[in-house]
């Protein structure tokens, strides 16, 4: 009988289901794990993990890292925080069809080249071809297809135009995208009417898949955009997962209460409808969008005012100096008023990201503990400003602060927020769970020590008390450290 490659013995193994942690060993052979529990024989490499813990993978399933996978391969912002998977095209932001993806990449990626792509089924066939240090899993963005038929034209799509939109839908979930996002808060996806979304989430009908949605309002609107997505759903036949379920401006805090009961009623009239988080109580997007929004006009029942202060630009291009700068502090630095202020930044810089502090943490607790809820970063991998640091931390935080140090759910229950409900969400076969037969992502951390690094002003930080990391049975990180082994997936839908 041929040796297994890794046993890890001694472990406090979080399994990935919710249930209490156990002692034990863990044997992988062949990407997978072989043996769970005692296991016996001789292995390859053997690691005494004893008084640490070890769960699957982290699952992001709310990431931008579409073109970072291709331009940073190693992933290291992502893998030394223990994720082993990330789901990108969030928000309606896709990587394909490739000539309005670069625009897109552009944004997140000043003055770096992409080696482009046909279709959704060229760009998995490249990370396929170019495997990063993680798996990757995509979905389709809606906002890059409504581009790429209807550039940013404000009006329903013409029957012809609707044609070419399931089209390339279509390409893209026979490629094996694991299903369909919207960002309805951002050009062109804005300008999208319900029966078209619902048109074309009604591909995956019967097909497998999933609807995702960067909502159409998440602060005055936020229960009627619930509604819509709830509606989408229903009528397409699709699962549907609300992206960073949050009640943004202070006004609307402790509205999550009446947004988590429609998830509730949606799901006992049998929807498949969930959500996911971020915890932090500070968003971030790019400038343009926040301005488009109308947050620094007058608020109405549509739009949401925010403070200028509470608005902190986290990247530019050329101007490093401004980063870190909240637009208060922008606007004596140029002497215009916020709106004003904000187009002459978007004159000079126009991709310019910013991080927004606008959520109740009271709310951000209520969503965490809620059952609906799944955990996912929406980090802006722009590695070379102020990012968010949910980018690097996102995990580590769940675990260290929130789980450990304000006991606000227990180590098994936020385990598997991030892993097996993650995975079973949006059907990644295999993963998320320890169990004979899976495959071998797994993470060995200190459960007494786990914790987030990064802050508002140092984002690009790695978080402190993840040992190892094994993705596909490979071990990827040792000792904390990445060994740069590539040996990431493309994870395409069954």
């Amino acid at each position: 009988m041929p040796k297994m490659d890794y046993v890890l013995r001694n472990a406090t193994i979080v399994d990935g289901t919710g249930a209490l942690p156990f002692q034990g060993d863990v044997g992988i052979t062949g990407g997978r794990i072989e043996q769970l529990g005692q296991v016996t024989g001789q292995p390859i490499t053997e690691m005494d993990l004893k008084g640490l813990a070890l769960s699957p993978g982290f699952i992001d399933v709310h990431t931008h890292d579409d073109f970072a996978a291709i331009l940073y391969p190693d992933m290291a912002f992502k893998l030394l925080g223990g994720v082993t998977t990330c789901v990108v095209g969030n928000c309606g932001m896709g990587a394909a069809p490739f000539p309005q993806a670069a625009t897109l990449a552009r944004a997140f990626h000043p003055n770096q080249t992409l080696p482009g792509w046909e279709g959704y089924k060229g760009y998995l066939a490249y990370l396929d071809a170019h495997p990063t240090s993680l798996n990757i899993a995509a979905l389709v963005g809606h906002g890059t297809v409504r581009m790429a038929v209807m550039g940013r034209k404000d009006r329903a799509p013409s029957p012809e135009e609707l044609a070419t939109m399931k089209a390339l839908v279509q390409e893209g979930l026979d490629a094996g995208a694991v299903g369909f996002s919207s960002g309805l808060v951002y050009e062109p996806g804005c300008y999208a009417q319900t029966e078209e979304l619902i048109s074309l989430a009604a591909l995956m009908k019967n097909g497998g898949g999933l609807y995702t949605t960067h909502m159409r309002n998440e602060g005055n609107q936020l229960l009627e955009a619930v509604d819509e997505a709830i509606e989408i759903g229903e009528k397409a036949g699709v699962p549907v997962q609300i992206s960073h379920h949050k009640a943004s401006g202070q006004k609307n805090w402790g509205k999550v209460v009446a947004s988590i009961r429609r998830i509730e009623l949606a799901q006992a009239r049998g929807l498949n409808i969930h959500a996911d988080q971020y915890p932090y109580t500070a968003g971030s997007t790019i400038l343009s969008a926040v301005l488009h929004q109308g947050a620094f006009e007058d608020a109405n029942e549509n739009r949401e005012a925010i403070a200028p202060e509470n608005v902190v630009i986290a990247s530019t291009q050329s101007t490093p100096e401004w980063e870190g700068k909240s637009i208060r502090e922008m606007m004596q630095i140029l002497d215009l008023p916020p709106r004003e202020a904000v187009i002459k930044i978007l004159e000079k810089e126009s991709g310019a990201t910013v991080v927004m502090h606008t959520i109740s943490e009271e709310d951000v607790r209520l969503v965490m503990k809620h059952d609906s809820t799944m955990i996912g970063s929406d980090g802006i991998p722009t590695l070379d400003g102020k990012p968010h640091p949910r980018l690097y931390n996102t995990f580590a935080r769940v675990l260290g602060h929130y789980s450990r140090e304000l006991r606000l759910l227990p180590i098994e229950e936020a385990v598997y927020k991030m892993t097996g409900f993650s995975a079973r969400k949006f059907d990644l076969v295999d993963r998320g769970e320890i169990r004979v037969g899976a495959y071998a992502d797994l993470v060995v951390f200190d459960a007494d020590t786990i914790i987030d690094k990064g802050t508002f002003m140092a984002p690009n930080q790695y978080p402190a008390g993840i040992h190892h990391v094994f993705v596909n049975g490979v071990l990827a990180v040792k000792e904390g450290n990445s060994l740069n082994t590539r040996s990431g997936r493309t994870l395409r839908r069954q």
